[in-house]
């Protein structure tokens, strides 16, 4: 049977495009391997989070006095936890399933290839024994954990990467996280939240080097106070079991932990591409264009594997972007990358949109998250940070980040301004509703 799209890989990415294809009466065929969902809701964003909610309710169960209520003998049952992220996984599967589920669109569970057909102008997709024709093809493969090629690291029982960290039934007593980056600081939060010693060790001077270092001094501050270690300018030099030894300016030095946590980042998955010669590759990414094509006709790519911004909503936006092209629908889609948002599921968490201070000569106006009522209320003894970026000349909002909970649920309002070049005049006419956090975005004006 010959396919209107063929889709390899069944993350955001893929299921987006599959459901915007079929939903338009087109007909779908997506490959996937392992389970609908990809690495972000099987073992990424989704059960990283499940676990950071409920140790952040054993965290506040634990301080709760701060705000008048007394909780004694507070306790957690990490395999209940670990269960509790298992239902909430297979819930969210079983949904993509049920969106997939019509007429137009076929799921094939395997592991897929890509190669030139006999016929013209069609590819050729290879699943189990089986060849699958299709007009237009997207690449949605996603990425893997990168390895550094640090001495002692392969094969130690030691060693986890994230989604080994992720399947444990049983928390270690110490972990030593090599990486600083957004997924190294929230499993730092996790485990510190449910007791366990962390040592975090980053080799850029700084952790979330990408994020505005204003608003990661006060996460980092506030961590060290509350007795994470945290290793700047530090590079791991070579493991011995859970022996970790690092090079810094002062010297060697060593750390000893039950666990080494290793994450420094991922990789895109090219697998299955093979047969793809002329396929251009950029630092090991392939390149799109503004409407996700690639330098072979009908062949599109979304998601971590254009190695652009390795997001979920990012990968499902991409996908929406390609499916829109394949299909001509006018006017034609683009992705506002300037737009982004982003957030770092810490406690307190940090969410940000746009550029940051150190990319453009803007007007900086910063408020504390204080001067939001509803914070106060449910932030005890926080005080957070909210920083808007004007342009100096248009006077428009060119990025946004903040600190302090809950900015991720309303980061998208930033995120809305930045896309559509609201200026200070107009983002000021926005009514936000009282008493909530997200005022602070029009008070900082």
């Amino acid at each position: 049977m010959r396919y209107f799209l063929g889709i390899i890989g069944g993350g955001p990415a893929g299921y987006t495009a599959a459901e915007k294809a079929s939903k338009a009466g087109q007909s779908v065929v997506l490959f996937e391997q392992n389970a609908l969902g990809g690495t972000c809701l099987n073992v990424g964003c989704i059960p990283t989070k499940t676990l950071l909610y409920s140790a952040k309710q054993y965290y506040n169960a634990t301080h709760a006095d701060k705000y008048g209520v007394a909780a004694e003998q507070v306790s957690f049952d990490y395999v209940k936890m670990q269960q509790r992220k298992t239902k909430v996984v297979r819930k969210l599967v079983a949904g993509i399933k049920a969106k997939l589920n019509n007429e137009f669109c076929t799921v094939v569970n395997g592991f897929a290839t890509v190669t030139p057909s006999s016929s013209e102008g069609v590819w050729q997709c290879l699943c189990n024994d089986e060849a699958y024709e299709c007009e237009n093809i997207l690449i949605c493969t996603g990425s893997t954990n990168f390895v550094p090629p640090i001495p002692g690291i392969q094969d130690n029982p030691c060693v986890w990467d994230s989604t080994a960290a992720l399947d444990a039934k049983e928390l270690p007593a110490s972990v030593a996280i090599v990486g600083g980056g957004v997924i190294g600081m929230e499993f730092a939060t996790l485990y510190h939240e449910l007791g366990i010693s962390v040592t975090v060790i980053e080799a850029m001077p700084t952790i979330l080097p990408n994020l505005d270092q204003e608003v990661v001094t006060i996460l980092r501050d506030k961590y060290e106070k509350a007795g994470i270690r945290i290793l700047t300018n530090t590079k791991v030099s070579r493991l011995d079991n859970g022996v970790v030894t690092c090079d810094t300016a002062e010297g060697t030095l060593t750390i000893e932990a039950d666990k080494v946590l290793v994450s420094v980042g991922r990789r895109a998955n090219i697998k299955g591409l093979e047969a793809l010669t002329e396929l251009e590759y950029n630092r090991g990414a392939i390149v799109v264009d503004d409407f996700m094509r690639t330098n072979l006709p009908n062949v599109y790519a979304a998601g971590d594997v254009t190695g652009k911004i390795m997001l979920a909503h990012v990968a499902a936006r991409q996908a929406e972007v390609a499916v829109c092209r394949m299909l001509k629908q006018i006017p034609l889609q683009r992705i506002a990358y300037n737009a982004i948002p982003s957030v770092v599921y810490t406690n307190p968490e940090i969410a940000s949109v746009g550029i940051t201070e150190n990319e453009m000569d803007c007007e900086v106006h910063r408020l504390p998250m204080t001067f939001s009522g509803r914070f106060v209320a449910e932030n005890e003894g926080e005080t957070g940070l909210c920083k808007m970026l004007i342009d100096k000349k248009t006077h428009s909002v060119m990025g946004v980040h903040m600190i302090g909970n809950p900015c991720s649920e309303f980061i998208a309002a930033a995120s809305f301004a930045v896309r559509m070049g609201y200026t200070v005049a107009e983002f000021q006419q926005v009514v936000f509703p009282h008493p909530t956090v997200s005022e602070i975005l029009k008070e900082v004006l």
